[in-house]
């Protein structure tokens, strides 16, 4: 009976403690989904200083273990989104911290996303103890560069020497082999497409300031925009073109290779077809002495006159040299460069990009020799390529080929043509080329890096490739028309267990994104008062995922937002945003190495060709400061000739505190002039070119100024109702040629932003594709000097209008002055204004004529950029004209007639000559006179003769008359007309 008791309280005591102990799992869980709130709604609203995320954060798993006493919040991607500094990872920590209750705040908290802890995301740049794993530290390439120039006149020492990298713009032409039909990859939108835009971007101006800072840059798409090529092969000694190849023997003779080279033959390349299989090679066994030296000379045929990219290409041997001796002849200039033939076998190899002559002579040809430092080597020559060419893979049933230049082409293609395995051009096996196209980028570059250094647990070409960088322009639109898309950076740190194949952490992608994101908008910022920071996306996309070097793809901005593109399409900032590319690479490398770093200097201004008493040149320039980039100083700086029509010369190297040089003359030639500024870090860009010319002491002397400095996107629509591109009214200058434009805009309806069919805002055609157009080459005082030469009776200097600006130059001293306006206007839309007449020019000019002063002016916009009553005055009183509009000819025609001749000149956009493309009607005022018309018979030019002053003026530049002899004729008429 007791016994029963017993058991019936037990039994009443647990049926009481049920419904207590099932009170306390609902309040415990009912704490624990308050907590799950607390933390979901801290990471939902929480953003980075300074960055815009578009998709909240939130919680994705609380994991809290009593027995190890740790709490773990796991957010989801989008809180890895943010850039992390080590004092905002520490603000996460400390928030989420007070968010626990007081029983677990003694736990140790973890905060993670996307598999890592939010201080691991902290770059090693902010890091005080920097994770070694995510740097090479004892990992570097010692060895010689792939390429490296051998007639470069200063050393880099602090840039990107003997660093090897893997750039490319996103997209291109490719085959749709379902539909059977050649495709563009991305929509036509601002007169553009993706696939051309971003080329703008890296070809003109990121890879050569890489290769400026002394790295060897390797692209995965045709880099040249040269629609032609020449091909030249010991298979074939002699072609039909007459390009030639030749063997010149000394102590070793040149050999028949034992394994296959390349060849080429006519017609498209069919799917498997291997160029670099079909052909044989030769090698040389390696001398000490030019005396014994054998040499193979290959010269082109060169199809016009024009710059083509130089491609050479070799075996690798197992006893392979690596410095052999290539030379390239450009008109008649010899620069020499040394390549690693232990690398790099079989393929096309970049020298450079240079001038050459139309037509066959060894003026323009290249040659490479047997010697070397290494005794009981061999060298390997094989096929030189000249220019960019021409695409010539052939697609689907009918092998088509797609019709347009080889670097309008996706990768894909290229890397067929330049011996890449089937497997890495065709990794989709045929079936989808735009696969193919998006993973032939990445596999190439693992193909040339496998076995190097940095991927040494591949095989591979050895090629050192320590970093790989696509540069996009995602999609995307603000609706309000105005404000940025900005800036986005992706990376793939969570894949392939988190390594890259060297063994180091993914996060060292991370890294590189990180400093993209967060460097490129604070550049822009400061230069041009506005950008959007974006997400950091850690995704699975495939030029972020198959590299075996760190990688990141930069989304630029986007090509479907208007205000992005507003600044894209401005050549001005294209190179902005390339010089900001460039520093993170050079941090982001120098770093990894642990070195210093100097940032290259930005190109000298004021420059100014004089004649001394002894009839020498004088030249002058002053440095220029980067603004935002204290280390960017000049220390020194190259100086580059051409005489007559020859080349550039590989430069003279000046270090000098007042930057200047003097130099003699030979009388009756002329003398062109490029100046660079140089550091530790590398060399700027050209400066502009002036010219100077000795006929003798008692000859007059002719001032030629240049004052077409103008870079600018098309003319821009941008209203209530509208936004764009106008083409047609004013196609906009590019820096020297470019192929990014696709069509002209046919839709500027701001109601259909955001639509990619052919009613949406922005919508293009195809009118343009696959034409390069000719923008400013900065050398018009080149061609003006060489008409006036032809006089043989003038002594000429020359400088850039800034001198005027900062009275350098004083025009009363010379007999003429010749100022260039080319394109030069203020035309509202640009981003930087540019005057055709600044007022301290007006000035010069004003008192130049009152003074007696004999001046020739032309430019397209002489008039129609002078829009103020004082603007006026000055054309009435200085130049004796009246504006009365452009000269839109019904018909376009280039005719005009003036001084006995009628002749052409450029009017429509081209790819040899920027186009005058709305020149100037001018009408004599004050006893002037009309000197030539156009076409329809509106007056092109004003001439007047005074007693005060003469003035030849014309609505239309002189440099773009197309015949060279016109242009001479036309230049003694006029000075004689000034001068006698």
């Amino acid at each position: 009976m007791k016994q029963r008791n017993i058991l019936t309280i037990i039994a009443l005591l647990i049926t009481l403690a049920v419904p207590a102990q099932k009170q306390t799992q609902q309040k415990q869980q009912k704490q624990l989904q308050t907590l799950k709130n607390s933390i979901d709604t801290y990471l939902a609203n929480y953003r980075p200083v300074g960055q815009r995320i578009r998709s909240a954060a939130h919680l994705k798993a609380l994991e809290i273990n009593d027995t190890l006493q740790t709490v773990t919040v796991v957010a989801d991607s989008h809180f890895g989104e943010g850039l992390f500094t080590p004092q905002s990872a520490e603000a996460v920590y400390e928030a989420i911290h007070k968010l626990l209750p007081t029983e677990l705040r003694s736990h140790e908290l973890t905060v993670t996303t996307g598999g890592w802890d939010i201080r691991q995301l902290v770059p090693t740049r902010l890091q005080k103890e920097r994770d070694p794993n995510r740097l090479w530290g004892e990992t570097d390439y010692e060895g010689h560069p792939w390429v490296s120039p051998a007639s470069r006149p200063f050393e880099i020492t602090q840039g990107l020497q003997n660093r090897h990298l893997s750039v490319w713009a996103s997209h291109g032409r490719y085959f749709n082999v379902k539909d059977s039909v050649w495709k563009w990859q991305r929509p036509p939108l601002f007169g553009t497409r993706e696939d051309l835009f971003t080329q703008t971007i890296v070809t003109p101006y990121l890879i050569p300031m890489l290769e400026r800072a002394g790295a060897v840059v390797f692209t995965p798409r045709e880099r040249d925009w040269q629609i032609h090529e020449a091909l030249i092969d010991n298979d074939t000694r002699k072609a039909a073109d007459g390009s030639r190849y030749k063997e010149n023997n000394g102590r070793y003779h040149w050999q028949k290779s034992d394994t296959p080279g390349f060849a080429f033959h006519e017609g498209g390349y069919r799917e498997g077809e291997n160029p670099f299989e079909a052909g044989t090679a030769r090698v040389a066994r390696t001398v000490e002495h030019s005396k014994d030296q054998s040499e193979v000379i290959y010269i082109p045929t060169i199809p016009k006159s024009g710059r083509y990219a130089v491609y050479v290409s070799y075996q690798t041997l197992p006893n392979s040299i690596d410095d052999a001796h290539y030379t390239v002849k450009h008109r008649g200039v010899a620069t020499e460069f040394r390549v690693n033939q232990q690398m790099g076998g079989s393929t096309w190899v970049y020298l450079g990009t240079f001038d050459f002559s139309e037509g066959n002579s060894v003026d323009n040809c290249v040659v490479v020799d047997n010697r070397s430092s290494h005794a009981g080597g061999v060298v390997t020559a094989d096929g030189v390529r000249f220019g960019g060419g021409m695409g010539n893979t052939a697609r689907g049933r009918d092998d088509e080929v797609s019709g347009l230049p080889r670097c309008l082409e996706g990768a894909r293609y290229y890397a067929q043509w330049a011996g890449m395995p089937y497997s890495v051009y065709s990794s989709k096996e045929g079936q989808d080329d735009y696969g193919d196209d998006i993973n032939a980028r990445s596999l190439m570059t693992n193909h040339l890096a496998g076995g190097s250094v940095y991927m040494p647990d591949t095989t591979g070409l050895g090629v050192p490739i320590e970093l790989s960088l696509a540069v996009h322009s995602d999609a995307g639109f603000v609706r309000d028309g105005k404000t940025h898309t900005g800036t986005l950076a992706i990376c793939t740190t969570y894949l392939n267990d988190s390594v890259l194949n060297s063994g180091r952490s993914r996060l060292a992608s991370r890294d590189l994104a990180d400093e993209l994101l967060t460097s490129i908008p604070n550049d822009m910022q400061r230069l041009y008062g506005e950008w959007q920071r974006r997400e950091l996306f850690d995704r699975n996309y495939s030029e972020s995922r198959v590299p075996g070097v760190p990688s990141a793809i930069i989304e630029t901005m986007s090509h479907q937002n208007f205000a992005d593109m507003r600044f894209g399409q401005d050549p001005n900032f294209r190179f902005d945003l390339a010089r900001s590319i460039y520093k993170v690479l050079l941090r982001y490398i120098s770093r990894m190495h642990g070195v210093k770093y100097t940032v290259s200097p930005l190109a000298p201004s004021h420059l100014r060709a004089e004649l001394t008493d002894k009839g020498e040149a004088l030249l002058k320039w002053n440095a220029v400061d980067d603004p935002i980039e204290q280390s960017a100083k000049a220390e020194g700086y190259v100086v580059y000739t051409a005489i007559d029509n020859g080349g550039f010369d590989n430069g003279q190297y000046v270090r000098s505190r007042h930057p200047q040089l003097t130099l003699p003359l030979e009388p009756g030639h002329v003398y062109s002039f490029q100046v660079t500024a140089v550091n530790e870090g590398g060399e700027s860009f050209p400066s502009e070119v002036v010219s100077c010319c000795y006929e003798g002491q008692n000859r007059p002397t002719v001032l030629v100024v240049n004052a077409f400095h103008r870079l600018a996107s098309p003319a821009v629509r941008d209203n209530q109702a509208e936004q764009g591109f106008d083409l047609e009214y004013d196609p906009g200058v590019s820096y020297g040629l470019t192929a990014g434009w696709v069509g002209l805009q046919t839709c500027f309806n701001k109601a259909t932003m955001g639509s990619e069919l052919s009613t949406g805002l922005g919508f293009t055609n195809d009118s343009l594709a696959g034409q390069f157009i000719a923008g400013n080459d900065f050398n018009y005082i080149r061609t003006h000097a060489d008409a006036i030469a032809s006089a043989h009776r003038y002594n000429i200097i020359s400088c850039s209008s800034e001198t005027l600006e900062t009275n350098e130059i004083q025009p009363l001293r010379y007999e003429a002055l010749d100022l260039i306006l080319g394109l030069q206007k203020d035309d509202g839309y640009s981003l930087r204004r540019q005057q055709a007449f600044t007022p301290m020019l007006r000035q010069h000019l004003q008192l130049y004529t009152q003074r007696g002063g004999r001046l020739l002016v032309s430019g397209s916009y002489v008039g129609s950029d002078m829009r103020m009553p004082a603007d006026q005055r000055f054309l009435e009183q200085v130049l004796h004209c009246r504006p009365a509009g452009a000269d839109i000819d019904s018909l376009q025609r280039e005719e005009v007639e003036g001084l006995g001749m009628v002749f052409d000149f450029y009017r429509q956009p081209n790819d040899e000559h920027y186009a005058a493309h709305r020149p100037d009607v001018l009408l004599p005022a004050d006893g002037a006179f009309s000197a030539m018309l156009y076409a329809d018979n509106m007056s092109a030019s004003v001439a007047y003769k005074g007693d005060d002053s003469r003035t030849f003026t014309m609505g239309f530049p002189l440099e773009c008359v197309r015949s060279e002899k016109v242009r001479g004729q036309l230049m003694r008429g006029i000075l004689n007309f000034l001068l006698h």
